[in-house]
């Protein structure tokens, strides 16, 4: 048999083996549903592309609980026609549009989605290309939720190594959200898929593998390549995992930093112009003063075109009890920049910060309509409470990754606040 036909008939066997399984990687419905709410509210009708669909599990699931008009792209037919069968026997088809194609090579317009989705997919091309490439297809305001295989540990064994440098080379978690912040998106959130995920993707598959007949031409290599990877997520499966990073383009029009030496004064004036009082000016001043508070490289600035500074943002040290945890205050934003995203721009770029240094819970006081956009919710559903009366939607946490429990108790805010 010549090189090419063994490629062939590999091809084919490996295709045996996976045609008519629910999932072709580690994942559930509960994980697509789980990401999908940390992408925040979508139109009523949202657009939708699939990117390495696959059968189309996620396509499916999203056209049923989202509304979504879903565009569908893989480079294998007959994981397109599994999909186009299973949508209209669900009374789907005419929301899900099954498309041929590269996922690096893509027939669509600019802005042309509300959402792009890549469950297990962005491997294909690389998670930074596709974070490069799909980032033009989002509509303003739009997300792209990619789930991403990472280490989970800062030590593999050697065995998990050789593994993963032969296939792929993976990250962790931390890595790639700063990988994404760098390619110009705002992390909206990110979710360890738990164990569960991998065996509703292995679990059928060593099914299958079981009654495959090793004397199709290709097949003995195809099982030994599933069984060994099988066999590595049993032995070795804390050392790596799914990790679905849920993020937003950033928005173009505000070039967001931390703020240097040189922005003293203007962060000074733009609080002292944003308040009725000079109160929360004279705040970031102390607390820039106060070690135990200020967290270098978390007190950030957005600028207009110009230069001028436009918004500011600061996160600080605080506690809940005897625990660590962060403070969102003040948040500023000057009066000929209002209500035009600048402090949406800032306060997603700080964020973006604390959660890459490390940060594990932010905390902020603030108005109920405005902050959840930013994933905050009332601290009180955490066991937190302030020390000081204030309506329970206005006193709000985010918990960045949900990886450890959330400290519970009284918030204890730095000496500079005077509570």
């Amino acid at each position: 048999m010549s090189d090419n036909d063994a490629h062939s008939a590999l091809y084919e066997a490996f295709f045996a083996l996976h045609h008519g399984l629910p999932r072709q990687g580690p994942g559930s419905d509960d994980t697509t549903r789980r990401l999908l709410s940390l992408a925040g509210p979508l139109p009523a009708r949202p657009r939708v592309l699939d990117l390495g669909c696959g059968p189309g599990r996620a396509a499916l699931l999203l056209a049923a609980e989202a509304g979504a008009r879903v565009t569908a792209v893989d480079l294998h037919e007959p994981f397109l026609e599994e999909l186009r069968l299973a949508a209209d026997a669900r009374g789907l088809g005419d929301s899900i549009r099954t498309v041929n194609a590269d996922m690096g090579e893509l027939p669509c317009a600019d802005g042309s989605f509300d959402l792009v989705w890549a469950e297990g997919s962005a491997y294909s091309i690389g998670f930074d290309r596709a974070l490069r490439a799909w980032r033009r297809l989002l509509a303003p305001g739009g997300a792209l939720v990619v789930t991403e295989c990472e280490w989970t540990t800062d030590r593999p064994g050697p065995q998990t190594r050789a593994f993963w440098e032969e296939h792929y080379a993976l990250r962790t978690t931390r890595e790639n959200s700063a990988v994404a912040v760098a390619a110009g998106y705002h992390l909206l959130g990110t979710y360890a898929q738990p164990e569960s995920d991998w065996e509703e993707y292995y679990g059928p598959l060593a099914e299958r593998a079981d009654r495959a007949d090793p004397a199709v031409p290709g097949m003995a290599e195809a099982l030994a390549a599933a069984r060994a990877e099988i066999g590595l997520r049993r032995s070795y499966g804390t050392e790596y995992g799914y990790t679905g990073h849920v993020l937003r383009a950033a928005d173009p029009r505000w070039r967001t930093r931390p703020e240097t030496a040189a922005d003293v004064a203007a962060v000074r004036a733009v609080n002292a112009a944003a308040f009725p009082t000079e109160e929360e000016a004279r705040l970031v001043d102390a607390l820039r003063d106060d070690p135990q508070a200020w967290l270098p490289g978390l007190s950030y600035v957005a600028e207009a075109a110009d230069g001028t500074v436009a918004a500011y943002a600061l996160i600080t040290r605080c506690r809940v009890g005897d625990r660590p945890a962060a403070a969102l205050a003040p948040v500023a934003v000057a009066p000929g920049y209002q209500r035009q995203g600048a402090g949406q721009a800032v306060v997603r770029a700080a964020l973006d910060a604390a959660r890459l240094s490390g940060e594990q819970l932010v905390l902020v006081l603030g108005h109920p309509e405005y902050y959840p956009r930013f994933g905050f919710a009332p601290a009180s559903r955490h066991g937190i409470a302030p020390p000081f009366e204030v309506p329970d939607e206005a006193m709000m946490a985010l918990v960045m990754d949900g990886s450890g429990p959330v400290p519970r108790g009284m918030i204890r805010y730095p000496s500079a606040f005077g509570v």
